[in-house]
């Protein structure tokens, strides 16, 4: 029993204890709050526990009278414990105590404070073990030479990481482009940069190649919110103006709230190039708020460029090829036309508001009905718009119709699903639109034009009494929607109203009858 008593007497101190209270509660702490590094602890602990085992062997060494390896595997032991020690304390305050007081500074800060703290502990042990550090110094002046040389890189390492700190380069959250890889800055350590790509990989940079290399900081402007510019490429032929493609696009664009995409500076559409081959090469730049979203936002400003230019009835350019049609390949399209036909005048049968055309009159509307596609977040109509004298048909997807309130927000008046038409007012009055619809999701429509529509009430003007009834029901229904009481309750003089729509429709389609 004494054997024992010696042996611990030996290397256990007075302050060994709280020690090894503290070691475990900050092991604790970590094991608590850093899940992801579980296993760099366990390590750490497991050193730990090595060193105390090595310091228990020390002590019997000593009393088996081998002194001097007992000293000098104890002077060991507790350098490994208190290296054990510190690299604990270190991820206490730089994982857990600065990042509650939002302070994140990089890697690198601290993998050169614990280290620093190494060699100070290091130093420390030699002058209580009775070296004289004036003479260590003095003596080790080639030994660090030559140690300088063999470690040139991983020094180029450490000090390209302090430079590129001290003078601000790059950051912790910044994205960078470095020759093929472009990435975000997600730590910066004594000797590499960690950049995760946005295929979920990590490219390891030596900071000596940054400093050595041209590199690129993407977003970032001095004293401008972080968002990168992006080009958007599509051709459009060289029969449709210039003028009225860019018109288009921006509007559009412009008009459009699409996530990740900036207002200032308003996305812009530019007229590039004039090919050989038969087409004008256009490019709508916008700017990209969040750097990781590049390919998703690129797809949906592609989509809402697509679904104006086939509203507007535009065609994007394709490479010019001579293709021999068959009498097969005839048949096939005229079949498949007449399906859709046959569709379009099904959906008609739903409207209402040609609930008195006959099957010939339908058959004519749906010849002349023109697809209209829109992308999610799209502004349908607008209200106030006087220019849009046309019915949309919903065919597939989601709309909302809301008011513009005068502070600028924005009150739902109902939803709009498959088979809901509006617009009736504007195409038989010309009357301003009364409310705004937006896309709620991706949206097809068929658009019925005035000068459609016209043809047929010429040819034959009594449908106009029948059209107008409907019209009235139908403003009666939507008043009583925008202020969300029953159609019933609605104040009406409905022979007055009748009269006062007969006349106006009467006049936008210079009837005489």
């Amino acid at each position: 029993m004494s054997f024992i008593n010696n042996v611990v007497g030996y290397f256990w101190s007075d302050e060994s204890f709280p020690v090894l209270i503290l070691m475990l509660s900050i092991a604790l702490l970590l094991f608590h709050f850093r899940r992801e590094e579980r296993t760099s602890l366990i390590n750490t602990l497991m050193f730990f526990l090595a060193c105390q085992a090595g310091l228990f062997i020390s002590g019997i060494v000593n009393i088996l009278e081998f002194a001097r390896a007992g000293i000098l595997l104890r002077e060991v032991f507790i350098i490994g414990s208190g290296v054990a020690f510190i690299r604990l304390c270190g991820l206490l305050i730089f994982r857990i105590i600065l990042p509650a007081f939002k302070l994140t500074p990089p890697r690198i800060t601290e993998d050169i404070i614990v280290i620093v703290a190494y060699v100070a502990w290091f130093m420390v042990r030699l002058r209580y073990a009775g070296l004289d550090l004036s003479s260590i110094l003095a003596t080790s002046a080639m030994i660090t030479a030559v140690v300088a040389f063999a470690m040139q890189d991983t020094l180029g390492n450490i000090l390209g990481g302090l430079a590129l700190q001290l003078d601000n380069s790059i950051q912790i959250g910044d994205w960078i482009k470095v020759d093929d890889v472009s990435g975000k800055v997600v730590d910066i350590r004594w000797r590499s940069t960690l950049v995760e790509t946005r295929n979920w990989e990590t490219a390891v940079i030596p900071n000596s190649q940054l400093m050595k290399n041209k590199f690129m900081v993407l977003g970032r402007r001095t004293d401008q919110p972080v968002q990168w510019r992006r080009w958007v490429w599509f051709n459009v032929g060289f029969t449709v103006p210039p003028a009225h493609v860019v018109r288009l696009v921006e509007e559009v664009i412009q008009q459009t709230d699409i996530a990740n995409v900036a207002k200032s500076p308003l996305p812009n559409c530019l007229l590039m190039e004039m090919d050989d081959k038969g087409y004008a090469r256009y490019a709508l730049r916008y700017w990209l708020t969040e750097l990781a979203f590049d390919d998703p936002t690129d797809a949906v400003i592609r989509w809402h460029i697509i679904t104006a230019l086939q509203r507007a009835g535009i065609k994007l350019a394709v490479e010019e090829r001579n293709v021999m049609n068959t009498k097969e390949n005839e048949k096939h399209d005229e079949a498949m036309h007449q399906r859709e036909v046959l569709l379009r005048v099904k959906t008609l049968r739903r409207v209402e508001l040609f609930a008195s055309l006959t099957d010939t009159e339908l058959n004519a509307l749906a010849e002349r009905l023109r697809f209209s596609p829109f992308a999610k977040g799209n502004i349908i109509t607008r209200q106030g718009d006087q220019r849009s004298h046309w019915l949309y048909i919903v065919i597939n997807g989601e709309a909302e119709v809301y008011l513009e309130t005068p502070n600028g927000g924005r009150r739902t008046v109902r939803a709009l699903g498959n088979g809901n038409f509006f617009g009736e007012m504007g195409l038989m009055t010309g009357a301003p639109r009364a409310a705004s619809v937006i896309a709620k999701t991706d949206v097809e429509c068929y658009r019925l034009d005035k000068e459609v529509f016209e043809d047929i009430l010429r040819a034959r003007p009594a449908i106009v009494e029948e059209i107008t009834h409907i019209l009235v029901t139908r403003q009666a229904e939507l008043e009583a929607a925008m202020h969300d009481i029953d159609a019933q309750a609605v104040p009406k003089d409905t022979q007055q109203q009748h009269s006062e729509i007969l006349t106006t429709i009467k006049k936008f389609f210079s009837l005489n009858i």
